[in-house]
C-alpha cells in the first residue's frame, strides 16, 4: 500500500511540475463570491468555481483571507464557507484559486466581498459586557437533568440618550433566544439580563455569541456583538454534601461532586483546612473525594472544598465557589489562660454583689454617715447687731447693718 501512494504523489508532483513549466495554464479566480450574516455573529462565505478554469487533473483549493474585522486566513476545498464573528464593525474577505500542492507558487487574482457594518451612533452601543454561565438541576429529569443558565451584564453607552433601552439575544449553535429578564438601572435602562435556563451544552465546543441592540426617539442606537468561549465563562458549583468527622487525632473528609453534565472522574479538587488557632491554612489538590489528615485536638478547624473541571474532559477552567464553611474540634485553653479569664470575672462578681448587699441593708448610710450641714443662712453671718449704752440714759439703741455686695444699695433702720 505505502509504495502505491508513493508512486500516486510522485505522479501528481510530476504533472504539476509539467503544468508549471507549461506557461499557458493559469488558475482563475472564483465567481459569484458573497457574504451573507446567516445568524447572530456567524456569516456564510459562498463563491462559485470560474467556469472557464481549465481542467488537467490538478487538484483546486481555495485561499480565504480575511480582513475585518480581525486579519485570518485559511484553505478549504469547499464552495463555501461558515465564519463565526463580531458583526458590529463590518465584515471583509477575499478568496482566490490555489492547487493543493503547498509548493505551488500558483494562485488565482483575488476577489472580494464586504458586509457592511449596521447603522448607529457612535457611543451609543453598551460596554463592559461580561457573562457567566452555571448548571443547574433540570425538572425534566429524564430529557435534560442538568441544565446551564446565563446572566450578563453590560454599561449604559456614554453618549446613549436617556430613553435608551437595550435588548440582548444569544445564539449557541442553531438556536436564539431574547431575553425575558432584565435588571435596571435608575432610569429604567436595562442593564443585566438572566436566562435561568438555556440551549447552552456545557460540554459543547461552540462558541456563545451575545448581541445587544437598542432603540431611542433621539438617535440610532449602535448594535453590539461579543463572543464567549463556554469553558471560560463558566462557574463550576461548589462540590455538595461535605461530610467532617474526627476520631481522635485523624480529620476525615468526603463531598460528592458539583451539580454538574461532567461524570465525576472529570473534577479536579482544591481542599483548604484552616486552623483557627495559629492561623495556619493546608491546601491540598486532589482527584478524588475522600481526605485524611492529621491534628491536634486543642484547635479548632474550618473545612472548604471547590472543584474545576480537568482538562481530560474539556479545556481547563477557573476554579468553582468555594463550599460553606465546616467547623470541628474543640479548642482548650491552657491552665494559665483560664486563670487570667476566671480571676478577674471572680472579682468583678464579688464586688457586684457586695454593692447589692450594701445597697439592700442600707450599709452605706451606716458606714459612712453624712456630714451635718450648717443651719444658718450665709446672709446671717452678714447681720452685725452692736448694743450701745449711753451714759445719761438706760435706752437701748439697736443698730443694724447690712452688708451687700459691691454695686447694690445700703439701707440702715435706726430705731428709738
Amino acid at each position: 500500500m505505502v509504495p502505491v501512494l508513493l508512486i500516486l504523489m510522485g505522479t501528481s508532483a510530476t504533472l504539476q511540475a509539467d503544468l508549471f513549466s507549461d506557461k499557458k495554464f493559469l488558475l482563475l479566480p472564483p465567481i459569484n463570491f458573497t457574504i451573507k450574516a446567516t445568524g447572530l455573529a456567524q456569516v456564510l462565505l459562498h463563491w462559485e468555481p470560474n467556469p472557464d478554469q481549465e481542467q488537467r487533473n490538478v487538484d483546486i483549493q481555495y485561499h480565504v483571507k480575511i480582513h475585518a474585522p480581525e486579519e485570518d486566513e485559511y484553505n478549504t476545498r469547499r464552495t463555501e464557507s461558515k465564519y463565526v464573528v463580531p458583526l458590529h464593525e463590518g465584515f471583509a474577505a477575499s478568496v482566490r484559486t490555489t492547487l493543493r500542492s503547498s509548493r505551488s507558487p500558483l494562485a488565482s487574482n483575488w476577489v472580494s466581498a464586504e458586509l457592511k457594518p449596521p447603522p448607529g451612533s457612535s457611543g451609543t452601543s453598551v460596554t463592559n459586557l461580561s457573562c457567566a454561565t452555571n448548571t443547574v438541576t433540570s425538572s425534566h429529569t429524564h430529557l435534560r437533568p442538568y441544565q446551564v443558565s446565563l446572566r450578563c451584564t453590560w454599561l449604559v453607552g456614554k453618549d446613549a440618550p436617556e430613553d435608551t433601552q437595550y435588548f440582548l439575544y444569544y445564539r449557541f449553535g442553531v438556536w436564539t433566544e431574547e431575553c425575558q429578564e432584565y435588571s435596571r438601572d435608575v432610569l429604567n435602562r436595562n442593564t443585566a439580563c438572566w436566562f435561568p435556563r438555556t440551549f447552552i451544552n456545557s460540554k459543547g465546543f461552540d462558541q456563545l455569541a451575545v448581541h445587544i441592540n437598542g432603540s431611542s426617539k433621539h438617535a440610532a442606537i449602535k448594535p453590539f456583538d461579543q463572543l464567549f468561549t463556554p469553558h471560560t465563562i463558566d462557574q463550576v458549583n461548589p462540590p455538595m454534601n461535605v461530610t467532617v468527622e474526627i476520631e481522635e487525632t485523624s480529620l476525615y473528609i468526603q463531598w460528592e461532586k458539583p451539580v454538574s453534565a461532567f461524570p465525576v472522574h472529570c473534577f479536579n479538587y482544591e481542599l483548604k483546612i484552616y486552623n483557627t488557632k495559629n492561623g495556619y491554612f493546608q491546601v491540598e489538590n486532589l482527584t478524588t473525594t475522600k481526605f485524611i489528615s492529621k491534628i491536634d485536638d486543642v484547635s479548632t478547624y474550618s473545612i472548604q472544598v471547590r472543584a474545576a473541571v480537568s482538562s481530560s474532559c474539556r479545556m481547563s477552567g477557573s476554579w468553582g465557589e468555594w463550599s460553606q464553611p465546616i467547623y470541628v474540634g474543640k479548642e482548650k485553653k491552657p491552665l494559665a489562660e483560664w486563670c487570667l479569664i476566671v480571676l478577674p470575672t471572680t472579682i468583678c462578681f464579688v464586688l457586684l454583689l457586695f454593692s447589692l448587699i450594701c445597697r439592700l441593708f442600707h450599709l452605706w448610710s451606716r458606714l459612712f454617715p453624712p456630714v451635718p450641714a450648717p443651719k444658718s443662712n450665709i446672709k446671717d453671718l452678714l447681720v452685725v447687731t452692736e448694743y450701745e449704752k449711753t451714759a445719761s440714759n438706760e435706752t437701748k439703741i439697736e443698730v443694724v447693718s447690712y452688708v451687700e455686695e459691691a454695686g447694690s444699695e445700703v439701707m440702715e433702720n435706726s430705731m428709738f
